[in-house]
């Protein structure tokens, strides 16, 4: 008898506490996992007494679900998505509804919603955020694709979400085709960069300033309570208090070697072919990168000549330096998200409200932090805002962080720490600010050895001009350059 609301492909963390999520608000959902063993162990352990269905077959689950039949699939990005789909597809009838609830690449959503309304079926491609707890307990919630969709599984999807302060569900409709999931896809990229940012904090400490775990964890514990409340803080001040079965600090016994699935690198590619410099997020990729090469920098530390990495500053003013040098390079992370989302927005017809985006990671995902609310805040001021290092409040933030910020990155750079993400937030600030760069010599270079013509200031914009600089290069230009 077709009686379960939605069905369910992939059992792993992510789907299995999804599943156990939905029973809790009162679905009923089918399961189906490709190895057919695991969805007997589920139904038998985690999932007695529930409402959920296991079924050994696509055939069997579809053959469970209620009209329009809804499909979540919650398993690796990239080609199992599409053999999937491809296997689904047969089974299921005009107006039937598959969702993609994995990590995948924005265009690949795009294509998908494309093909699949062409054969009459809705697409969503919907991030989710929030990790083992929060799939469980209600997580960030960022769906797109099918419009005509969101009116069929709304209701489900907003049951299971997180719960801002005020009551409202961490879940909001954002758009057409890949809209969902590149905005899920910045939200991890800022997320790269609010771990690089906390982890230089913790190498300044540890090393710069010879500190144990046990001294940094009332330091994290102390932020977490401040303007730096967050998810992240908070979690870095567990993992500070964590022993092992010695009793010595875990993270102390940990590789120094940084894994990662691909989304900040996204981030980082999408960046590029909107002309927005995400550069901390960026640099908190290569900085996974520059660990992994682990062997190498084993060797480098024998051989390559520098300072000891000691700081020799009074700590205490160190330390509130350090705060804010976190403080102001998080808010460069997320204006330069937030930069690149209008761009998408812009590019793609997705009419994104930055604010609605904003709003979704207060509660459930893993950037939630204090600060989100003042980024809604300065969405609701000024809807159409470019920048928000143009709003008054976070101008402010950033202009009260400054000074120490950059006291952290000169000591960082004397003593020879890598502090990357702070660097480079501030340069791009710095530029950001700057009314005149010195990109007019770039330009002059470009003109002269490729004859790619220039501006002047002295003359309107869109006016282009060329100048013979060696005597014999004649007129003929390149054309108008591009940035």
């Amino acid at each position: 008898m077709a009686n379960a609301d939605i069905g369910l492909i992939g059992l792993g963390v992510m789907g299995s506490n999804l599943v156990l999520n939905m029973d809790d608000h009162g679905y009923t959902v089918a399961v189906f996992n490709r190895s057919v063993d695991k969805v007997d162990r589920f139904v038998a352990q985690e999932g007695a007494g529930r409402r959920i269905i296991g079924t050994h077959s696509l055939e069997e689950l579809v053959g469970t679900l209620k009209r329009p039949r809804v499909v979540m699939l919650m398993i690796r990005a990239g080609a199992p998505v599409d053999a999937q789909i491809e296997a689904l597809e047969p089974l299921l009838e005009p107006g039937d509804i598959i969702i993609d609830g994995g990590n995948s690449l924005y265009t690949d959503t795009i294509r998908r919603t494309r093909d699949l309304e062409a054969e009459g079926l809705r697409f969503v491609g919907m991030g989710i955020s929030g990790g083992e707890e929060g799939a469980r307990h209600g997580p960030s919630i960022m769906p797109g694709g099918s419009t005509a969709a969101w009116p069929h599984i709304e209701r489900l999807f907003n049951d299971i979400a997180a719960k801002a302060d005020d009551g409202t569900p961490c879940c909001e409709w954002l758009g057409p085709d890949g809209a969902g999931h590149y905005v899920k896809m910045v939200h991890n990229g800022i997320e790269y960069g609010d771990m690089q940012v906390i982890a230089e904090a913790y190498d300044v400490m540890r090393r710069g300033l010879s500190m144990t775990a046990d001294e940094m964890q009332p330091i994290f514990a102390d932020w977490g309570r401040g303007t730096l409340d967050s998810y992240l803080i908070d979690i870095t001040a567990d993992i500070l208090a964590t022993r092992d079965a010695h009793g010595t600090p875990l993270v102390d016994h940990i590789l120094d070697v940084a894994g990662q699935k691909g989304t900040g690198r996204w981030t980082v590619i999408a960046s590029m072919e909107q002309a927005q410099p995400v550069s901390l997020i960026a640099e908190a990729v290569y900085a996974r990168i520059l660990s992994a090469l682990k062997d190498q920098r084993t060797i480098a530390a024998s051989v390559l000549d520098g300072p000891d990495a000691t700081i020799l500053h009074d700590r205490e003013q160190v330390l509130l330096d350090l705060h804010d040098a976190l403080y102001g390079a998080k808010i460069m992370s997320y204006a330069q998200g937030f930069m690149l989302l209008g761009a998408a927005s812009q590019e793609h017809g997705w009419d994104l409200d930055l604010g609605t985006v904003a709003s979704l990671w207060r509660a459930g995902c893993i950037i939630r932090s204090r600060f989100i609310s003042d980024i809604m805040a300065a969405y609701r001021n000024e809807p159409n805002l470019e920048n928000l290092l143009l709003d008054r409040f976070f101008a402010d933030a950033v202009a009260t962080a400054g000074p120490g910020w950059r006291r952290t990155v000169a000591h960082a750079a004397v003593a020879g720490l890598p502090v990357p993400a702070y660097a480079s937030a501030l340069a791009f600030y710095d530029g950001y600010r700057s009314e005149r760069l010195p990109a007019n010599l770039i330009q002059a270079q470009r003109d002269y050895f490729g004859a790619h013509t220039y501006e002047r200031v002295d003359r309107p914009r869109g006016e282009f001009f060329h100048t013979d600089w060696t005597g014999h290069g004649g007129d003929t230009t390149a054309g108008s350059y591009t940035a």
